[in-house]
């Protein structure tokens, strides 16, 4: 069967999938709106998985099918491999409940008929983040690669959280657009409304098959809202450790303050997927940095002032002992978009709002060069265009950058909503035949590399039993 057709079999009404399967009881897929999908989901772990994988099984199938060709491609490893580090390496520290859910995922998509994804392709898709280049790194020095990884993890993301004075109502205002390959982050278009049988209900974005949000932005009943951006250049890895996958799920399910947000992904720390984490507890005000090495842990905390992240560093031991990045080079895409950043968010203190960061995120800025040109270093980014590509990440002209975009205050998150663009918030749209044509060096992508329009700025909201 055709992706089309599975896409058009699985807009199902939560009526008609409720009398299929008892275990759908609660959940329901919305009809695409603007590029994004919203799903709900209910009920005990193996539940909530079971519906995940049945309701996404199109596009889970698509996703692990894209995430196996960069898993292999960027690491000269077979995906073999991968297969039995989730199975040996991370499945005995992962907890029952998310083992069950991750189960559950791989039982709803076979039960809509697809066929050869189990609970380790399952596990892979979820570790994606992490395998490469933390575990391989690991796995390289280990076994003496003839053939080792890329040092340093690769630089992904901008956001900010503001709050007090800064704001024009004085509560937290938060944004995060994601840059990844645009032949993997146009698949980043899934709204989770989630309501599990334990902790707080969830609303994030994410991507088919991931029990977390993996590019991070959501928030939970609790009034916890979460972001993050990527330690550029991080290389550490503890192979005792619990996965970043599931310590990111648990914060987002369970953490009531920022406190206990740094507790749970602090707990069992691996070092996978380090990320620079910006949290806001919408009841207080209070907003948060997180910059969580392996060795080297910096919290932040304010109730006025403003928190960004763009891969930058953060802690300068840190960045010594834990990174291959220079802190020093301003012409990094990481230092001059934190630079953008500092501009905007002082230049507007006092007016920031949702609307306001909207504007943020279409920005083409360039600090480095000070002109207005997209490229890597401009918070709407623009690499496809950048005839210098990201050290250790992206070649020149490769089709990679923003590849969605979302927003939120605290009056929003209380309600559980936040409003959310597909592709470039400047407006600008990607053709993959064209860009293809003209730089034929990435014509192995063709086969999954697809347009990437600008969409509209969307409102989603969590829907109520």
């Amino acid at each position: 069967m055709s992706y089309m057709k599975w896409l058009a079999a699985a807009v199902l009404t939560a009526s008609l999938l409720q009398a299929e399967d008892p275990r759908l009881k609660g959940s329901s897929r919305r009809t695409e709106r603007n590029g994004w999908i919203q799903v709900r989901l209910e009920g005990a772990p193996r539940d909530l998985g079971y519906q995940h994988g049945y309701l996404l099984a199109p596009e889970i199938e698509d996703a692990r099918k894209v995430i196996q060709i960069v898993l292999t491609r960027d690491t000269n490893k077979s995906y073999g491999l991968f297969r039995d580090a989730a199975r040996d390496v991370y499945w005995p520290k992962i907890e029952t409940e998310y083992r069950e859910e991750l189960q559950g995922i791989a039982d709803g998509v076979k039960a809509r008929g697809v066929k050869g994804i189990d609970v380790w392709d399952v596990l892979v898709m979820n570790l994606w983040n992490e395998l490469i280049p933390y575990y391989t790194n690991w796995y390289d020095r280990q076994n003496k690669s003839a053939k080792p990884t890329k040092q340093g993890a690769p630089e992904h993301c901008s956001a900010f959280v503001a709050t007090g004075s800064y704001t024009k109502d004085g509560r937290p205002v938060m944004g995060h657009n994601a840059w990844t390959g645009y032949m993997e982050g146009q698949r980043w278009n899934i709204v989770f409304d989630m309501h599990p049988e334990r902790g707080h209900a969830i609303f994030m974005d994410g991507y088919p098959g991931l029990i977390h949000s993996g590019d991070d932005f959501g928030f939970n009943s609790a009034g916890i809202m979460i972001t993050e951006t990527t330690i550029s250049g991080f290389s550490g890895f503890d192979p005792n450790g619990v996965a970043e996958a599931v310590r990111a799920r648990k914060a987002m399910q369970y953490a009531g303050s920022i406190d206990d947000f740094a507790r749970i992904m602090k707990d069992g720390n691996n070092g996978g997927y380090a990320n620079n984490w910006l949290i806001a507890d919408r009841k207080t005000g209070e907003i948060a940095s997180l910059e969580l090495g392996l060795k080297n842990v910096t919290l932040r905390r304010t109730k006025d002032g403003y928190f960004s992240g763009s891969n930058y560093i953060v802690n300068e031991k840190l960045g010594r002992e834990e990174t291959d990045f220079d802190v020093a080079d301003k012409s990094n895409s990481a230092n001059a978009r934190q630079v953008r950043w500092d501009q905007l968010l002082t230049q507007h203190k006092g007016r920031i709002d949702v609307a306001l960061a909207k504007t943020f995120f279409a920005d083409h800025y360039d600090s480095f060069d000070k002109v207005e040109r997209p490229s890597e270093r401009t918070l709407c980014g623009h690499i496809d265009v950048s005839p210098r590509g990201v050290k250790n990440w992206q070649a020149p002209f490769a089709p990679a950058g923003t590849v969605q975009n979302k927003v939120a205050d605290a009056a929003m998150a209380e309600r559980m909503s936040f409003h959310a663009a597909m592709g470039h918030a400047c407006g600008r749209n990607f053709s993959a035949s064209k860009h293809l044509d003209k730089y034929k060096q990435f014509d192995w992508q063709k086969p999954w590399l697809r347009d990437l329009p600008a969409g509209q700025w969307t409102p989603f909201s969590a829907e109520r039993p």
